[in-house]
């Protein structure tokens, strides 16, 4: 019975949290929900008319992801709903396929929603949550600075105040909007910079102030009182109130197709978004623990549920998670109580909303994104770690010139790549002794150390597998070649090798032979357990002798010098068994 409940905690976390609440965390909570809602529902509606969408569908992207996610997801603090990259996704990616704010389109933006869901949930089942790793940050980091940079460009339009038809490229925006720049409506861009300036002094003057939504109020009320409407200034008009109804969907194989790389990409930067969230606010507690393949679960319910009840396609967003860990939040609680208030500004004010200037939610959008762009990281890896600065540059030049997908492909191949790279090329050190004790270290970082005579010790410090083994024989064989064959024996430190494979044990054979061709001896020591069973399994052992496995580096150096007072009756006392003599604890 214990196991079962064990599970269905497992799979329902806040059965876990509810069951352990305090009355204490429920002001922190209450507070932190509060704050939450007010920074979510201007920027909702914002990010949703960022994806081509009327600014309902943020609202709706707020109340049910939202709901879901608290009872299901691990992140006590993660705020899930719409955010700039998702939505830039959507317009990216749906945009060419059907003409933004119309039903077509609206379908296809709800479908795409749902195909997220379901491949996050397929993800969870399959437990691939380990995948977030083939997105490294620097790559996330030049794909969000280019969104950043694309996010800005297409809110132009409603900063400036004239219409710019939908290009295929940014900078051919970018190129429009200089070149009608005498268009300008005045009353708009000052609208704009009035916003911008209000939210910039209050967030300077302490975050917890929802200068966003005030932006929101003040500029529908001046907008409704002089009429502002009707001198140019644009509007969102309409408001649907009350909850969303239930709503099924059904297409063919030909919708699924055209919204296959959308989905997918979509999938890939919420998962790495969201996750990457929870884990770094986790990182700043100690009572709860963010699990991947729970989280893959609980992100994809929420859109996929989310769809059925109209909700934009939604993700972790760092500015309201934040948020929401500044204000204390102890638990999922205080995203319920978001949503509750996303609920009630649904049933009532809506209608309130009508005058609101489209160029205040293009004036939150830019605000939102302008923490994007990440221009510090570039700095930092541009003296510390050059090539991942420019796997960085070129995802972001991909990404603005090119384009959202492509970007986005390019930052999942430069990431393969990198770790191809690295596992394909580990580093090998050349080891020798610290004077006085039977520390063992590398001889190209320590001046200090000796080199036994006659014998070579190396230790590999990564797996040995099909992918590095050439890099594993030629290192060996340059070695043994360059050092005029002065060695009797060579040792491998196998302490680094993890695991190995059947071209890893072949690649151990040949290296024995090449070696015994030299007159070399060969021994092996610190093998731990799985590696060790490989190793016996496959006659292995028989080929180098027993007596060539070593538990310590310093006991084989011991053996082949002749000292083996302390080596000897162990190595008696292993071959007696089948097992390989030392290493056998591992």
């Amino acid at each position: 019975m214990s196991k079962y409940k064990l599970s269905l905690k497992q799979l329902v976390p806040s059965i876990d949290w509810v069951s352990r609440y305090k009355k204490r965390a429920l002001k922190t909570d209450l507070f932190a929900g509060l704050t939450v809602s007010i920074m979510l529902i201007p920027q909702g509606m914002a990010y949703a008319y960022l994806a081509g969408l009327p600014p309902i569908y943020g609202l709706y992207g707020g109340l049910f992801p939202l709901l879901v996610y608290a009872l299901l997801g691990t992140s006590r603090h993660l705020s899930v709903g719409p955010v700039a990259v998702t939505s830039l996704l959507v317009i990216a990616g749906i945009g060419g396929l059907a003409e933004p704010m119309t039903p077509e389109y609206i379908e296809l933006v709800l479908i795409c929603g749902l195909m997220v869901g379901v491949f996050q949930i397929i993800m969870a089942i399959l437990r691939l949550g380990f995948s977030i790793n083939f997105l490294s940050h620097p790559v996330i980091a030049g794909f969000t600075s280019a969104a950043a940079v694309i996010v800005s460009i297409n809110q132009l339009k409603d900063i400036l105040g004239f219409s710019i038809p939908r290009l295929k490229h940014t900078y051919q925006t970018l190129f429009y909007a200089v070149e009608n720049i005498s268009q300008t409506n005045l009353i708009t861009i000052s609208m704009v910079a009035v916003s911008v300036t209000i939210c910039l002094i209050l967030k300077k003057i302490n975050r917890a102030i929802p200068g966003m939504l005030i932006v929101v109020i003040i500029g529908t009320i001046a907008t409704w009182f002089w009429g502002l409407n009707n001198l140019g200034v644009d509007i969102v008009k309409d408001i649907p109130q009350g909850l969303p109804a239930f709503k099924t969907y059904s297409f063919d194989l030909e919708t699924f197709r055209l919204l296959l790389p959308v989905a997918i990409t979509i999938t890939l930067i919420c998962m790495v978004e969201s996750i990457g969230i929870g884990k770094a606010i986790e990182a700043k507690h100690n009572f709860y623990k963010v699990r991947p393949n729970q989280e893959l679960l609980a992100l994809g319910l929420a859109k996929a549920i989310g769809a059925f009840f109209q909700a934009m396609p939604s993700s972790g967003s760092f500015g309201r998670s934040a948020l929401n860990h500044e204000m204390k939040a102890r638990t999922p609680l205080s995203s319920l109580i978001a949503a509750g208030v996303i609920a009630l500004t649904l049933f009532v004010f809506t209608p309130a909303l009508y005058f609101l200037p489209k160029c205040i939610l293009a004036s939150i959008i830019v605000l939102a994104v302008i923490s994007l762009f990440d221009l510090k990281e570039a700095l930092y890896l541009y003296k510390t770690h050059r090539r991942d600065f420019w796997n960085m540059t070129i995802t972001f030049f991909v990404t603005l010139v090119i384009g959202i997908e492509e970007g986005v492909l390019t930052g999942v191949a430069l990431s393969i790549i990198k770790m191809l790279m690295r596992s394909a090329r580990p580093h090998i050190a050349i080891l020798g002794k610290v004077p006085g004790t039977s520390i063992y270290r590398n001889i190209s970082r320590y001046d200090d150390v000796e080199q036994i005579e006659n014998i070579l010790v190396l230790r590999f410090d990564d797996q040995l597998y099909f992918g590095n083994v050439a890099h594993f024989k030629e290192s060996i064989k340059d070695l043994i070649n360059e050092s005029g064959h002065r060695y009797k024996f060579m040792l491998i430190d196998a302490s680094g090798i993890h695991d190995i494979d059947s071209e890893g044990v072949r690649a151990l054979k040949e290296i024995n032979y090449f070696l015994s061709k030299q007159k070399i001896k060969l021994g092996i020591s610190g093998v731990i357990g799985p590696v060790r069973d490989m190793l016996y399994q496959s006659g292995f052992n028989d080929v180098i002798g027993k007596s060539n496995y070593f538990l310590h580096i310093d006991d084989a150096i011991n053996y082949y010098q002749g000292k083996v007072s302390h080596v000897k009756e162990y190595i008696q006392r292993a071959t007696q068994t089948n097992m390989p003599p030392l290493g056998t604890e591992r």
